[in-house]
């Protein structure tokens, strides 16, 4: 039996990935069949369980590659950026609908939680880093803790992305944006906030 080639199995498992980040955000997890995966991935399911546990896994897999590619924008850009990449264009983020169930399982599943939380910590380091290199440049406001300002942007992510994945108008969320970013900034004065 001739050897499968790593970069075939790395194209697999990104054909599978991105088959199922759309049956997920689709379906939700419980909708997610093994069936309508199958349809999604074009694979069958010895295919897609070979390169996953189970669905679980997948799932996980999934939600640490979103996590991951959020982690790399915030650790650039900031999370304010990755906000305005996911309301430039929506439709690019397809794991908008993800994200709602990672929220869900977050809340019912415990196993969920502990895997989740030791996987997330990677989008968490990155924001952190990024806010901690703004604060020793004299760009943040220094009367709040990084936590704090952390928190508060998290809080404003998942509710934009809940806005966002429920259909929900994009009008004046740019402003919104803008209002954000200035209430983190050292002298807000110097950003100004656009209201059109």
């Amino acid at each position: 039996m001739p050897k499968v080639s790593e970069d075939h199995l790395v194209a697999r498992r990104g054909q599978i990935l991105d088959g199922a980040r759309r049956c997920f955000a689709e379906y939700g997890f419980e909708g997610a069949t093994v069936r309508r995966l199958e349809d999604a991935t074009g694979l069958s399911r010895g295919a897609i369980f070979h390169h996953f546990r189970d669905k679980d896994a997948l799932f996980l897999a999934l939600a640490h590659e979103d996590a991951r590619r959020m982690a790399d924008t915030a650790a650039e850009q900031g999370l304010v950026q990755v906000m305005r990449n996911l309301l430039k264009d929506p439709a690019q983020f397809d794991w908008l609908g993800t994200r709602l169930e990672i929220t869900r399982r977050l809340r019912t599943d415990p196993d969920f939680r502990s895997e989740w939380s030791q996987r997330s910590e990677e989008l968490t380091a990155a924001a952190t880093a990024r806010l901690e290199r703004q604060r020793s440049a004299g760009r943040l406001r220094e009367d709040i803790p990084t936590e704090v300002l952390l928190r508060y942007l998290d809080l404003v992510l998942d509710g934009l992305v809940s806005h966002l994945a429920s259909g929900q108008s994009t009008d004046h969320l740019d402003a919104v944006l803008d209002l954000v970013e200035a209430s983190v900034r050292r002298d807000s004065r110097s950003w100004g906030i656009h209201t059109d």
